[in-house]
């Protein structure tokens, strides 16, 4: 994207705002405790300059004229095949800077492991509901929650907010400029969304990398080594910083991403159809392997095209993990080891009051400020131990805590749902409690809501939580039950890496892929 030219009345407007940016900047970066700073653009540039120094010319781009035609290529092919997306509509359209970085942030967080179908409805509402930086510092966290609902991984959301009043209080409103002080001043702003904002909003040539560029450039330059392991990372932030279009680096950042999503991708991809064909290391070798596949030689390796110095290249696959024929360019980049999430269990009982004074309500809780789905409301639970013998003991307790002496002898198991979030496979044993009586139970606590079932769906609770309605809803007389009893328990579906989901920041900040909580 091409930045919109100022007027050439506001020129110098424009420059006093600027030096009087970088004044607040400078003040806000001195007296700014919230995180320690990185590497300077100096130190980096010395870091990638050794790194490069080491590695072999095969996994780099050392020819000018092709770094040249690469940029040309992917470039042409953007402008052709892009997607229409609102973001992208908002940041192109948008002449206020701050309006245009503010636009590109929330875009860029969203897309956090998240697909990007999914996303398109959630920002176009949040932007509709907050079309400024002032608009979301002055709403509730609650409201950011509600709106969040369903999205997963709610702390973006609420770091979101800390970052847009942190804009509005400390910065004059306005949002830093470049990479280094956005990732340095803006609460969960990593390198990746650093990159993005300062490029597509700014036009500084930073270079980014995500999942579709990790994918991207490890075929490209044959990069068969773990894409999560320090070294490889390093190289490929390298790579991006060297090839990004200082003329276009928006575009050009926005390019690499969408190839990655449409045509590179994880599997099957479409090499016909991909502008970088002709540069493609990872095809180079599945064509080689292929033709030496029908002539019965054995594979012959990276080793004769990397040909380093000494001993294996850090930045090819191990010999552990030979060349896969079926696989073709899909051998890049080897996946990543993950730990499988630890296995939890909980009760959780949904409690409603049929005969309440305006309708049925069900009671909610609130969670705790920090931790897993901070804030957010749900049924009361309780950790146990996977054996439901003394399950309705410790929730009766824990609902009593809430509201006061329930009738045990109501509390019915009606099923289990099992979700899994980033790091937790959390089984929920599911409860129900009907109090016929017309007497209301009240209370005065705080973190407590009695809700109808028209409130519960637009109030912030987890996707788990809704699950978990659904089963109490699918077993109440006069309801539409979706399933037989013996189907009640409900696996959570963990949404994979699609072509059009960017895992930002994902080797690099510690978010990991996993279903939306």
């Amino acid at each position: 994207m091409k930045k919109p030219r100022a007027a050439a009345g506001s020129r110098s407007r424009h420059r006093k705002q600027s030096s009087s940016q970088e004044g607040r900047e400078k003040r806000a970066l001195s007296s700014s405790q919230a995180k320690p700073s990185g590497p300077d653009g100096l130190a980096r540039r010395q870091e990638e300059v050794v790194l490069q120094a080491s590695v072999s010319p095969y996994h780099l781009f050392r020819d000018t004229a092709e770094v040249t035609v690469l940029r040309k290529n992917l470039l042409s092919w953007y402008d052709l095949e892009k997607r229409d997306l609102p973001w992208r509509r908002q940041a192109e359209g948008e002449m206020d800077l701050d309006r245009r970085a503010y636009a590109v942030w929330v875009s860029e967080v969203m897309l956090q492991q998240t697909q990007v179908a999914t996303v398109i409805n959630y920002y176009t509402r949040w932007m509709q509901k907050w079309p400024t930086l002032q608009d979301l510092a002055s709403a509730s966290l609650e409201e950011v929650n509600q709106l969040w609902a369903g999205l997963g991984y709610y702390s973006r959301g609420r770091r979101l907010q800390e970052g847009a009043r942190k804009v509005i209080e400390e910065l004059g409103g306005h949002m830093p400029r470049t990479a280094e002080t956005l990732q340095q001043l803006l609460p969960g702003v990593g390198r990746y969304t650093a990159g993005a904002i300062a490029s597509i909003a700014f036009g500084q040539a930073a270079g980014v990398v995500d999942g579709n560029v990790v994918r991207v450039l490890c075929r490209v330059r044959a990069i068969g080594a773990d894409p999560s392991s320090t070294l490889v990372s390093q190289h490929l932030w390298s790579l991006s910083q060297q090839l990004v279009d200082p003329a276009r680096p928006g575009d050009f950042n926005q390019a690499a991403m969408e190839l990655g999503a449409t045509v590179c991708t994880p599997q099957r991809p479409r090499c016909s159809q991909c502008p970088m064909q002709s540069l493609c290391r990872a095809h180079q070798r599945m064509e080689r392997e292929q033709l030496l596949a029908s002539q019965s030689l054995p594979s012959s390796g990276d080793v004769e095209e990397c040909a380093p110095n000494t001993g294996q290249c850090q930045l090819c696959a191990p010999p552990t993990e030979p060349w896969d024929q079926t696989l073709g360019v899909a051998n890049f980049p080897r996946k990543a080891s993950r730990r499988p999430p630890r296995e939890e269990c909980s009760a959780t009982c949904v409690l409603e009051q049929p005969r309440a004074v305006g309708g049925a309500r069900i009671l909610l809780v609130q969670r705790p400020n920090s931790g897993l789905l901070a804030g957010l409301w749900e049924f009361p639970s309780v950790t146990v131990e996977p054996s439901r013998q003394h399950q309705p003991k410790a929730l009766l307790q824990e609902l009593q805590s809430w509201v006061g002496p329930l009738p045990a002898t109501r509390l019915q198991h009606l099923g289990q749902v099992v979700h899994t979030f980033s790091h937790i496979k959390l089984t929920y044993q599911v409860y129900g409690l009907t109090l016929e009586e017309q007497t209301p139970v009240t209370t005065s606590l705080p973190g407590v809501r009695w809700l109808t079932r028209e409130e519960f769906h637009t109030a912030a609770v987890s996707t788990a939580m809704k699950k978990v309605f659904r089963v109490y809803e699918g077993q109440q007389p006069g309801t539409c039950k979706g399933s037989k009893r013996s189907q009640v328990s409900t696996l959570s579906r963990q949404k994979k890496l699609s072509p059009g989901q960017k895992v930002l920041d994902s080797f690099f900040q510690p978010y990991t892929s996993a279903g939306a909580p």
